[in-house]
C-alpha cells in the first residue's frame, strides 16, 4: 500500500491509497461514520464503492473530496451550497469558471466574518483589560468603561 503525505489546508496528514473502511475515512476525516453515510444518502458525497462484504471502501481523493466539504461546511457554506458546488464538479472543467465564482464569493462572505470576529475581540480584549484593572485597583466608583479607541463600543 503507498502512503502519501499531503499538505493541504495547513493540515500534515498521511492518507492511504485506499482507504479500506467508513470508520478509517472518519478518522482521517473527522466525521462520525453515521455523517458519512447521511450525506451519501442526501447527494452531498457520491455513494463509496463496496467491497464484496458489502463494505464500504473509498479513494484517497474521495478523502480529500470529503475534507474539502467539511473546511466549506465550517466556514459556513450550506449544504446546498456544498451540493451544487460537488455537482458543478462532477460536471468537469467546463464548470471551473462556476466553481471559481462561487468559492470567490464565499472567501469574501469568511473575510467579512473573520472581520466581524476581530472587531468583537478587539471589545472582550478590552473589557478584559478593564477587569485586570479593576482587578488591581478596585475603585468601583470609578464607572469609566470608555474604550481608548473610538471604533469599539464595550456596551457595559
Amino acid at each position: 500500500m503507498v502512503i502519501v503525505t499531503i499538505k493541504e489546508w495547513d493540515t500534515l496528514q498521511e492518507i492511504p491509497e485506499t482507504i479500506t473502511s467508513i470508520s478509517q475515512a472518519a478518522e482521517l476525516t473527522g466525521l462520525a461514520e453515521d455523517t458519512i453515510r447521511y450525506y451519501e444518502r442526501i447527494g452531498l458525497l457520491p455513494y463509496a464503492e463496496r467491497k464484496a462484504n458489502g463494505h464500504r471502501f473509498y479513494s484517497r481523493d474521495q478523502i480529500l473530496g470529503i475534507i474539502f466539504l467539511t473546511r466549506l461546511k465550517a466556514t459556513g457554506m450550506t449544504i446546498e451550497e456544498m451540493k451544487h458546488y460537488r455537482e458543478l464538479s462532477m460536471q468537469g472543467n467546463s464548470t471551473i469558471p462556476i466553481r471559481h465564482s462561487l468559492l470567490e464569493k464565499h472567501n469574501q462572505k469568511i473575510q467579512q466574518e473573520i472581520s466581524r470576529l476581530m472587531e468583537t475581540q478587539k471589545i472582550i480584549e478590552y473589557k478584559l483589560s478593564h477587569y485586570r484593572d479593576l482587578s488591581t485597583n478596585p475603585d468601583l466608583s470609578d464607572t469609566n468603561c470608555t474604550p481608548t479607541t473610538p471604533s469599539t463600543n464595550p456596551l457595559f
